[in-house]
């Protein structure tokens, strides 16, 4: 095996694991509501440390690369949308410490409301993480766009939640505290789900060089792009 093919695999490995712990903060963040687990959000915020570290770990190693090997366009795609996903990665972990601190506030006073929504959207948007760095491991395309599409749904589900809480704060202003706290949460969780649709364009750019950012899709135009692809 080559050097930089030995050195590919390396960014994989780190990539994947930052992924991992990304997505675990996440779905461990929501637990911690669900549960009013004040402990598990107090350790999801100590684990953002790890993702910063993962951040500079994997930022240094492709600017390594891209100053040892001089690799051609197609690498040259795959290090620089590297060091893309770490950002959004990053960012995704920070959303994740911002609702384990109003998990911590709301543990503190009575539930608003049962969580039936929010632990939904938490999983697809975990969900989207993991599959844009799957797409970006496997140069899939049409996982991608998928990602992309999904988005929708999490969009719906935030102006749900929103409508939801607003009826809340209008019938008992007890409650407005509480509230705001599942608002900034909602908001968290539909970044994330932005930060997941920004890796998944990204790899469809890193495959095709075309850039698809601010496009909407349907089924047909999914069809279509990959037969394109596919030509």
């Amino acid at each position: 095996m080559r050097k930089i093919d030995m050195e590919y695999l390396e960014l994989k490995k780190m990539l994947a694991k930052m992924s991992q712990l990304s997505t675990s903060m996440i779905e461990d963040s929501i637990s911690s509501l669900v549960e009013r687990n004040s402990e598990l959000a107090e350790d999801i915020i100590k684990r953002d440390d790890e993702v910063d570290a993962y951040d500079t770990e994997i930022d240094e190693f492709c600017l390594k690369a891209l100053a040892l090997y001089e690799p051609k366009a197609v690498d040259l795609r795959f290090i620089t949308t590297a060091l893309r996903i770490i950002v959004d990665l990053e960012r995704i972990g920070d959303h994740c410490v911002e609702i384990s601190k109003e998990v911590i506030r709301l543990n503190k006073i009575p539930p608003v409301k049962p969580y039936i929504d929010l632990p939904k959207m938490a999983e697809s948007a975990s969900s989207m993480v993991k599959n844009s760095v799957t797409a970006y491991f496997e140069k899939d395309i049409r996982l991608a766009i998928n990602v992309i599409k999904k988005d929708d749904y999490i969009d719906d589900l935030h102006g749900q939640i929103l409508r939801e809480l607003i009826t809340y704060i209008a019938e008992d202003l007890r409650k407005t505290k509480g509230a705001i706290s599942l608002m900034f949460i909602t908001r968290s969780l539909e970044r994330i789900a932005d930060h997941a649709t920004n890796i998944a364009e990204m790899v469809y750019f890193m495959v095709t060089g075309k850039i698809i950012k601010h496009t909407v899709f349907d089924d047909k135009d999914i069809e279509k792009l990959i037969e394109e692809e596919n030509e």
